[in-house]
């Protein structure tokens, strides 16, 4: 590989640091910029077919059309429920728990991200949870920020298992037998109950740090038991359920739990500091519409829980509805007589769900026509950055993984960067392991694909080293879910459903820290046990 196929295999993640991270440009600027840049060296140093290079731009687009279902439906549930007033009944049910906003993070930030991520996954946790916050009254920035870091841990078992039922087994097709399965799920898990517990606390230090008043990390420090409560309250009844229930359920389960606890001790008061910590001029709720005072609490949380419940029913095949709604198929097979093909499934997609459970809130709350209109011309009306931003981000990405078909006798980009990684950490390797899966993650957009285009290699490298398997592919796992606070295509969705599209960059220099804190952490781990 010469020096400029190298910068060319480099260039979807140093494109994104240059324009987004050093420049500051917008998303929606810096993201058809970098995919011109990306497919002229493609095509001229790698050697790409321009058959192939607009191949992968046409599945690119089937893709970015996914996500963009899945926004639209996030951003116009919350608008018919702001219009409602449910999203402000929220907010003062919140108030009764605990005022406290540090509590508040953890609650909606950590666990009700971790219960959709196992109920969902595919970036829908992080854009329904960033705009509940915002609503709530935390800064746009400080609810994206957030909710992208909580969304790392949960991600391995998120969708109903998806990373690890789909991603290993369609990765690994011959070595992915029950018995390994279960070695990863429960590897992963035992690995996470170190490193994921501990997310909550960085979530307030950051939050504390860059949001608050005083710039401090003390706030934080005083609410270290409280945020060591809430980890450990999401990361133990996940370890249980991976050991005795499969890759199905933990984050599910441990999500439910963790509610659960953390509610009842913050309710109280317990292991909480009697200051209660606010934003600088935290704004009011008033309601002073009638129907607004009349709504219960649970009937304004009754759109979020239909659509948790509905996301588990679609997920499990026995019952039914998962069949029923993936009937329904647009297929791209072979696109421009090549070997890359896409398919659309538009009623299994969460947006979809999200869409249905909004016109259904409004049906149900009597809200009129005309308001229902208004928020679905404001929900279009928000999209429009995005969807430039994605009909350039994903085609930049699938160009990358689809490399491999090139003149110049090279393996894909992704594949020529983990062998050069592997050449030059060789016995480092599980401090590299979890970053090969959050390149994946970065450039792809999704655990599950990253753990399918990089399990193989992990796999064979762990086998090449001596190394156990499980642990690497756990570490494989555990670093696609921590690469996805920093993935571009998640950034874009969670800063559209905010109405933040431009401060793109600002939101990976945030979550770039904790991402490289929390793959340290999962490598050390098992280079300590290794070392034993």
């Amino acid at each position: 590989m010469t020096i400029m196929q190298a910068l060319t295999a480099l260039m979807p993640v140093l494109s994104v640091l240059l324009f987004l991270v050093i420049l500051r440009w917008p998303a929606s600027k810096a993201m058809p910029v970098s995919a011109l840049v990306v497919a002229a060296m493609a095509w001229f140093f790698w050697q790409m077919p321009v058959v192939q290079i607009s191949a992968a731009v046409l599945q690119g687009w089937v893709i970015a059309a996914q996500i963009l279902i899945i926004v639209f439906g996030a951003i116009f549930l919350l608008n018919i429920m702001t219009a409602t007033g449910a999203i402000d009944r929220i907010r003062v049910g919140f108030t009764g728990i605990n005022p406290d906003r540090r509590v508040q993070a953890m609650i909606i930030g950590w666990l009700f991200v971790a219960f959709m991520e196992g109920a969902s996954g595919f970036g829908t946790p992080a854009a329904i949870a960033a705009p509940l916050l915002v609503a709530l009254g935390f800064p746009p920035l400080a609810a994206i920020v957030l909710a992208l870091i909580a969304d790392s841990s949960p991600v391995s078992f998120g969708a109903i298992g998806t990373p690890i039922v789909v991603g290993v087994k369609q990765g690994l097709p011959d070595a992915a037998t029950p018995e390994f399965i279960t070695q990863v799920t429960q590897q992963t898990a035992s690995i996470d109950l170190l490193v994921g517990s501990f997310i909550p606390f960085i979530m307030v230090m950051l939050l504390t740090r860059f949001f608050g008043e005083q710039r401090s990390f003390k706030p934080a420090l005083q609410v270290l038991p409280f945020a060591l409560l809430a980890g450990f309250s999401f990361t133990i009844p996940a370890w249980i359920v991976a050991h005795t229930l499969g890759p199905e359920f933990p984050s599910i389960i441990g999500g439910l739990v963790g509610l659960a606890i953390v509610v009842l001790f913050a309710k109280n008061g317990w292991l909480l500091p009697k200051d209660v910590w606010r934003f600088a001029n935290d704004p009011v709720v008033e309601l002073n519409d009638g129907r607004r005072e009349r709504m219960p609490i649970w009937q304004a949380w009754l759109p979020y829980l239909a659509v948790a419940l509905l996301l588990i029913a679609t997920r499990l095949p026995e019952l039914g509805l998962k069949g029923l709604l993936q009937a329904v198929e647009l297929n791209f097979n072979n696109i421009l007589a090549t070997e890359i093909s896409a398919s659309l499934q538009p009623l299994y997609l969460p947006g979809f769900i999200l869409f249905v459970v909004a016109l259904a809130g409004a049906i149900l709350w009597r809200l009129p026509a005309k308001e229902v209109v208004g928020a679905t011309k404001q929900t279009a009306v928000t999209l429009i950055p995005t969807v430039i931003t994605l009909l350039a981000a994903v085609p930049l990405v699938r160009i990358f993984i689809h490399s491999d078909a090139n003149g110049a006798e090279l393996a894909a980009m992704p594949i020529e960067l983990a062998q050069v990684m592997v050449a030059t950490f060789a016995d480092q390797w599980p401090l590299v392991a979890p970053f090969i899966g959050a390149l994946g993650s970065f450039v792809s957009g999704s655990a599950t694909f990253s753990v399918m285009m990089f399990a193989t290699f992990q796999y064979e490298v762990a086998n090449q080293l001596g190394m156990d398997q499980a642990s690497i592919m756990a570490l494989q796992l555990l670093g696609a879910g921590a690469g996805n606070m920093i993935c571009v295509v998640n950034v874009v969705a969670a800063c559209s459903v905010v109405g933040l599209s431009g401060k793109e960059g600002a939101v990976i220099r945030m979550a770039a820290i904790p991402m490289i804190i929390l793959g340290l952490l999962a490598g050390l781990q098992v280079m300590l046990r290794m070392a034993m």
